[in-house]
């Protein structure tokens, strides 16, 4: 069948059916998801509307993250996924994916399914302590 972005499959707002009018077309077009995890680096090129490249991370196991209050940038190695906002599942199966906390104590603000590459930030001061609340939180349950 492929995924497909489309609404037309959906009801209306007044909960009547939709006729489909037309088939699947490329414009409606999606893809699965990346869901990059921890690993040497594995990374596909996806030719994406326009003739652009997107890059699909499958693995990554370093990233760019840079460090606020210090001023500065390192490579850094990505060792666990620790914390994640939206879905428990993503920490179990260790995927990495925009805002996830990783075990550096950083946030990761690229989206590596879509760019590549995992780049972020270190956390610090308040956002770290709310952070390490919300694990030791998630740790007691």
């Amino acid at each position: 069948m492929g995924i497909s972005r489309d609404n037309w499959h959906k009801r209306r707002k007044t909960g009547g059916k939709r006729k489909p009018y037309h088939k699947k077309r490329k414009y409606e077009l999606g893809r699965p998801a990346a869901n990059t995890k921890i690993g040497p680096r594995r990374i596909h090129t996806v030719r994406v509307r326009g003739g652009n490249k997107k890059y699909r991370a499958l693995r990554l196991d370093v990233g760019n993250f840079s460090w606020g209050s210090e001023c500065c940038t390192r490579k850094t190695r990505i060792i666990d996924v620790v914390y994640n906002a939206s879905n428990n599942e993503l920490v179990r199966t260790k995927t990495l994916v925009k805002n996830c906390i990783v075990l550096i104590d950083s946030c990761i603000a690229s989206r590596p399914g879509q760019c590549g590459r995992a780049d972020g930030y270190v956390l610090e001061g308040k956002e770290l302590e709310f952070y390490l609340r919300k694990i030791k939180a998630r740790k007691g349950k």
